[in-house]
């Protein structure tokens, strides 16, 4: 399906049916303004927060044309995502200029997952997200988080975009357990800002990638905060205590904390090697959707410098953390899954209910029938296949 509709678009540009996608920062802004107001770059927002903006959208369409060997197709989603960020991004900042209480709203301390990329967070994150006591983000509010005005109409939305994800990529729920209204990462939100997480995985984009890691990440969180503030106002629950989990984090604690300094942490850990063979089988497979070339043995040698890079940072700032901390083992969970849990919660000082215990285990069973399950199964075939071809 990827190669025919490469090929149409292909076809539909050369006979002048539609024109080929622009990735220029200058043409992307006015396809975004055509529908949304100026006035909304600056709202909420400092100077600091415009300009680290504007420049990681200059240098992220540079990588993109330069670096990531886009296809047809990839350079039609490049071009719709990043309209659709900053379109959204201009529709938030006016809505903050006619209601800045929003992005103030007073938050409970989050709880905070932070490990590495297929670290085993997400089951972390939704063991502790099933707990009644405790907030989460829905993922079509990550992807999707100004607030509607009448009928939230962002699930629906959603759920008609990962059907037609789900028929262009197989692979979509054997790589994560996606659901429209189920708690997940706020990966949305840090792409919202532009940082390179949710782009370095799928689009070979090294110096791009460079230089969001060197530079200054508060600003992306200052955004992050005011998103956060922003969707527990609108879903009446900022009294809470929010579970919130992006690999990221492992890479920018410092910056999220100086945001939340009360927040728990509960660090995920896998073994590094079994966490490198998972993120290689993600990433292959977003920018196989993307490009035509696509270089397996860059992948792993940079998924391997990432997970270097990220443990480093997580243990820098750990280090000089002084709140409640807990560790959650992996291969512990799926030994022993409720006492690994009912250890943390004793390690964050948290009650765990039989209410949350129930509802954790109702999250369980359903994890055991998704497809995400079979992973490793599907992993250990792919790199058969590829060995021999």
């Amino acid at each position: 399906m990827v190669g025919r509709l490469d090929r149409w678009l292909d076809g539909a540009w050369n006979s002048g049916l539609c024109s080929c996608p622009s990735l220029e920062p200058d043409d992307l802004w006015a396809k975004a303004l055509a529908t949304a107001p100026a006035a909304g770059e600056g709202g909420g927002r400092s100077e600091t927060d415009v300009a680290d903006f504007r420049r990681r959208l200059t240098l992220l369409c540079a990588s993109l044309k330069e670096e990531a060997a886009l296809s047809n197709l990839g350079r039609t989603i490049a071009h719709g995502q990043l309209t659709r960020v900053i379109r959204q991004r201009l529709r938030l900042g006016a809505l903050w200029l006619r209601r800045p209480q929003l992005a103030q709203t007073p938050l409970a301390p989050p709880i905070i997952v932070v490990g590495q990329m297929r670290g085993g967070t997400t089951r972390v994150h939704r063991l502790l997200a099933a707990d009644p006591a405790h907030a989460a983000t829905r993922f079509c509010d990550s992807w999707h988080p100004l607030p509607p005005t009448r009928l939230d109409l962002r699930p629906l939305w959603t759920g008609l975009s990962l059907a037609v994800a789900r028929r262009v990529d197989p692979w979509l729920d054997t790589i994560h357990p996606f659901g429209a209204t189920r708690p997940d990462e706020e990966l949305g939100w840090l792409a919202a800002a532009l940082d390179h997480c949710a782009y370095e995985a799928q689009w070979r984009i090294p110096a791009y990638t460079a230089w969001s890691e060197d530079a200054d990440p508060a600003p992306v969180y200052a955004e992050f905060a005011r998103l956060l503030a922003t969707d527990a106002a609108t879903r009446a629950n900022a009294a809470l205590p929010r579970v919130l989990k992006v690999p990221q984090f492992a890479e920018d604690l410092p910056a999220l904390l100086r945001e939340f300094p009360a927040a728990r942490v509960v660090v995920a850990r896998r073994a590094h090697e079994d966490v490198v063979a998972s993120a290689v089988s993600l990433v292959a497979n977003q920018m196989a959707l993307q490009s035509d070339k696509v270089d397996l043995a860059w992948i792993e040698a940079e998924c391997r410098r990432k997970v270097l890079l990220r443990e480093a940072r997580m243990e820098e700032a750990l280090d000089t953390f002084a709140g409640p901390l807990a560790e959650v083992d992996f291969a512990a969970l799926d030994d022993d899954w409720e006492g690994e849990m009912a250890r943390a919660y004793r390690a964050l000082g948290l009650p765990l209910t039989p209410a949350a215990l129930a509802a954790m285990r109702r999250e369980q069973g359903r994890a055991a029938r998704q497809p995400h399950t079979a992973h490793a199964a599907s992993y250990r075939r792919f790199s058969r296949r590829s060995l021999r071809a």
